[in-house]
């Protein structure tokens, strides 16, 4: 074998062992800069992170009443349908007025009798002033007659019958007198100590109108109308002819106008979040549609302090949980043709405007 073919192939290994050595010394130079891109890549996403807050524990709200009347009586019509959209004021029930009225009538009936009561009242404790001064003419007559017989008796003059008729007389003169003051005392006690009284401040007059004004209430409410305007539902549930109870709901009214949003965020999310923050939802009903909107309360308690069995951390089996804190969004829905109903799911991106700073990783 020649020289050359024995030293060929450490010719053709030196290519090999250079690839090795570059290998070796590269392999601890990428593992370094990947893990330090690493390093890089999670500080920068920290940095840049923390500004929104988003929340997928959030529904539409709306504001919702249920339909109903203080009086008692049979529908008479229901002029609305299931759906139906109403504005404010558009009649929604009506209740038979007949019972009503005829109570309005009468209690204005009693309203002017006691307004005629009151007048007489007043004409009576003249009458009764005049009575006392007549009798009280006549009672000076029987004293002069009195003090007459009192001379002439003793002279033999009269009788002495005849004087104790004139002294009876005089005093029965003065009980009737004293009595007819005591009776016009009493009218003009009842005239407020004000013959002259306007009737329509009397203590009577005040509870008749005061009857008469419940009644025209009444009245009044056998119209329900729409205190907002919205749409209608579960109308079907009320037909004419049935008798409705006071205060029984009759249907439910949902707003087209008063609409928010009612996000349940994590109480450790809420570091950062303040009234007035912008907001960006997302309703799950309309993919790629983003309404604006911004932060208009925060609950001052959290989900659970209402609860019917609140939690009950004396225990010794306690464990934490985090709470939720109810967070209201006002939507700007103006120029949008999209629907939002009550109960709809939605995704809230509330804009906190912090940013994070490597300070606050020092406690």
């Amino acid at each position: 074998m020649s020289q050359a073919s024995i030293a060929s192939p450490r010719i053709t290994d030196a290519p090999r062992a250079r690839s090795r050595s570059l290998k070796r010394t590269l392999r601890p130079i990428l593992m370094l800069g990947g893990i330090l891109v690493v390093i890089v890549g999670a500080g920068f996403y920290w940095l840049s992170g923390g500004r929104i807050v988003s929340i997928d524990d959030a529904y539409v709200r709306a504001a919702k009443e249920t339909i109903a009347t203080d009086v008692s009586g049979i529908v008479l019509e229901v002029p609305v349908h299931e759906g139906q959209r109403v504005a404010r004021g558009d009649i929604l029930l009506r209740l038979d007025p007949r019972p009503f009225q005829i109570a309005h009538d009468g209690s204005a009936a009693t309203l002017a009798q006691t307004a005629l009561q009151m007048d007489a009242m007043k004409h009576d404790y003249r009458r009764m002033q005049r009575d006392v001064d007549a009798k009280s003419s006549q009672v000076e007559a029987d004293q002069a007659n009195n003090d007459r017989f009192a001379n002439l008796v003793k002279g033999g003059s009269v009788t002495r019958a005849d004087y104790d008729n004139a002294r009876f007389a005089l005093a029965a003169g003065k009980q009737a007198v004293a009595s007819l003051r005591v009776q016009a005392e009493v009218q003009l006690a009842r005239l407020g100590g004000n013959p002259d009284v306007d009737v329509k401040t009397t203590p009577e007059y005040l509870q008749s109108d005061a009857r008469l004004a419940e009644m025209q209430r009444q009245l009044d409410h056998t119209v329900v109308r729409a205190p907002f305007a919205g749409v209608v539902t579960q109308v079907d549930s009320v037909q004419p002819g049935m008798y409705l109870a006071a205060a029984t709901p009759a249907f439910g009214l949902v707003s087209t106008e008063r609409i928010w949003v009612e996000a349940n965020p994590k109480e450790t999310e809420l570091t950062h979040v303040k009234v007035g923050d912008p907001v960006q939802v997302a309703v799950d009903t309309y993919a790629g549609r983003i309404f604006k909107g911004e932060v208009e309360s925060i609950s001052p308690n959290t989900g659970s302090e209402f609860a019917i069995l609140p939690a009950q951390n004396t225990s010794g089996n306690w464990v934490k949980v985090v709470q939720r804190i109810p967070v209201r969004i006002r939507v700007d829905r103006a120029g949008s043709d999209l629907e939002l109903r009550s109960g709809m799911s939605v995704v809230a991106d509330i804009d906190t405007g912090h940013r994070r700073s490597w300070h606050d990783l020092i406690p």
